[in-house]
């Protein structure tokens, strides 16, 4: 089996986000980059993403947990996918069971969908709680069939979503005439609707890091984790290396999704970067005021050929996430996406324009642009991919203090909420069985293993 490349270092002066150009005020974007870094710490996390600081978060307010707590980040706070998703919170309501049972088995397909659906909940109750300030939208959201190959596929799912005792009352089905009618798509062959949200994920992750801040947390920007080694101290196992100095810690949090291999080689090949991109366009007259969205959707032509469309109620602007399955994709683009070494500098024009003009045939009420409608620009993400489409989270096998959190597939928003606290229980010496996730969560050498053999 030839060795597979870790991702390395995430690229410095990445491109920015709709959602990281609006935050430009954050005093948290560049915070410690030229403070001294301490020699120890209670317990380190790598990455400053939505999972990085919602595990430091949970582990700061348990009073049993670490009192003092460092954060690296290689680049700006909240840089990574957190910063530059398509601004969805939504859960699989059942569309997934088939695959899940296939991969799995029906009953942990059943603990994955019920579990991203608690997640939905957990976020609104999160921001409830805190009173942050991210533009979190709880709303409804449509799968919208656009091809009679997933019309089959998804209807499929439904019936054995259903006939396994998933719950369904949360689902509604539009046919195709109620479907074009509700969803303002003419060329709806069916439509399933449940709640979802949208949010602004880069002023929910800044939230989370202030709150860390005021629990005891040091940030420390631009300082990227380059190995982590055996310490010399008894109490303090793990000496982690940076390009301003080492820290020393009993506790290592791994939240570098993607990235996760360049410390972890045991994660190569098995947590694969994979570039993403969405698109900011301002509305036409016919989507503006009351003729806003007034759900989130999913465009639906295949399984894997889709575009995720929200519209913000705060400013009317619309996200549009492209899809990676689009028929016909020309060979560099393919390459760029799927790259070893992940590079979210760039925007690919292909895809911006397959995307753009795409929306506009699903929606053609969208009519002529005047100067200013339509697309402003372009950003790109790097997800981390697995091979049985579930993270990795837990007990790093053969670390002793070491913990991973990561490989969300493009699906953070719906799983981090409940996989950060677990977590942080299993972190401080809880047991799988109390932390709510799916069992196939968890990282362990025979799932490593047995990924590795199949992917030989």
């Amino acid at each position: 089996m030839t060795a597979k490349a870790a991702p390395g270092l995430p690229v410095t002066r990445p491109c920015l986000s709709f959602w990281q150009r609006t935050t430009r005020h954050s005093p948290l974007l560049n915070e410690g980059r030229d403070v001294e870094l301490p020699a120890s710490a209670d317990a380190v996390v790598i990455g400053s993403g939505i999972s990085g600081s919602l595990t430091a978060f949970e582990l700061l307010s348990r009073p049993n947990g670490p009192k003092n707590v460092v954060m690296l980040e290689a680049r700006e706070a909240c840089s990574g996918a957190s910063g530059r998703n398509a601004g969805h919170c939504r859960p699989d309501a059942f569309r997934g069971f088939s695959a899940f049972s296939k991969i799995h088995n029906p009953e942990q397909a059943m603990k994955i969908i019920a579990h991203e659906k608690l997640v939905l909940q957990l976020v609104k109750a999160f921001i409830d709680k805190h009173s942050v300030q991210c533009d979190f939208d709880y709303c409804r959201t449509f799968d919208v069939i656009m091809g009679q190959d997933f019309y089959d596929y998804v209807t499929a799912s439904f019936e054995a979503y259903k006939e396994a005792g998933g719950d369904t009352s949360d689902i509604a089905w539009l046919d195709a005439d109620k479907a074009k009618e509700a969803t303002r798509v003419p060329g709806a062959l069916g439509a399933y609707e449940w709640t979802a949200a949208s949010l602004h994920p880069a002023k929910l992750c800044q939230a989370i890091l202030t709150m860390n801040k005021s629990l005891g947390m040091s940030l420390f920007t631009h300082t990227p984790a380059t190995s982590i080694v055996p310490s010399n101290s008894p109490n303090a196992p793990w000496t982690i290396n940076t390009p301003r100095g080492s820290v020393t810690t009993p506790h290592v949090i791994h939240a570098t999704n993607a990235f996760a291999a360049t410390l972890l080689p045991q994660l190569a090949g098995l947590v694969t970067p994979t570039r993403a991109q969405a698109h900011k366009l301002i509305p036409t007259p016919a989507y503006t005021g009351e003729a806003m969205l007034t759900h989130t959707y999913s465009l639906r032509f295949a399984l894997h050929h889709f575009y995720s469309v929200i519209q913000r109620k705060g400013d009317g602007a619309i996200v549009l996430g492209t899809s990676r399955g689009i028929p016909g994709i020309s060979e560099a683009t393919k390459k760029d996406i799927y790259a070893s070494s992940p590079d979210d500098r760039v925007v690919s024009e292909e895809l911006q324009v397959d995307a753009v003009d795409s929306f506009k045939r699903v929606f053609p009420e969208w009519g002529e642009e005047a100067p200013g409608e339509g697309v402003e620009f372009g950003w790109t993400g790097i997800l981390g991919m697995t091979p049985d489409s579930v993270p990795f989270v837990g007990a790093v096998p053969g670390l002793p203090g070491q913990y991973v959190i990561a490989g969300f597939n493009g699906h953070g928003m719906a799983r981090i909420f409940g996989c950060a606290p677990g977590l942080a229980k299993l972190a401080l010496g809880g047991a799988w069985e109390d932390t709510g996730m799916p069992e196939v969560f968890q990282i362990s050498e025979e799932r490593l293993q047995r990924l590795a053999s199949a992917a030989a």
